[in-house]
């Protein structure tokens, strides 16, 4: 075990990283981290090495990895390996989802702006709250969405 001075308490780190006490114990439950020692009143401590730890966690989760994802890059750093060739992979894999979710959200932008040029009549049909979301139905046509309008 590492000398006492090079160790802190679970507060300290939190202050110092930033991130929340209920946060890091998290981590550590889930095998992100792993406390060093116990204090004799059982608070939790860590090396200070640990701040670039939780670092790389928070960077990796701003890029949209989960946190088992994450996990897995530490094993690999863990047992004494480099995890970039597995990062790399991951982020390929996340700009792939990320291209998906664009043009899902293009093909939703363009649903809205064919909804917004919707003329509806005026309906005297009291179940309809809005013909405009009611009465357009979404036809799905494997090149493009086609909206058929009863405005």
């Amino acid at each position: 075990m590492k000398a006492q001075e090079e160790l802190k308490q679970i507060g300290a780190i939190a202050k110092e990283s930033g991130i929340p006490i209920k946060t890091i114990r998290y981590y550590e439950e889930l095998g992100l981290l792993e406390s060093s020692a116990r204090t004799e009143g059982g608070f939790r401590l860590f090396a200070v090495d640990i701040i670039n730890r939780l670092n790389f966690i928070k960077r990796s989760q701003s890029l949209g990895l989960s946190l088992s994802e994450i996990k897995e890059f530490l094993v690999i750093y863990d047992r004494g390996n480099p995890p970039c060739d597995r990062v790399k992979s991951k982020l390929k894999d996340k700009i792939t989802e990320v291209d998906r979710q664009i043009q899902q959200l293009l093909n939703l932008r363009s649903d809205l702006e064919a909804l917004l040029a919707c003329e509806p009549q005026n309906s005297n049909q009291e179940e309809i709250i809005c013909p405009i979301i009611e009465l357009a139905e979404v036809k799905k046509n494997e090149h493009q969405n086609i909206f058929e309008k009863f405005c």
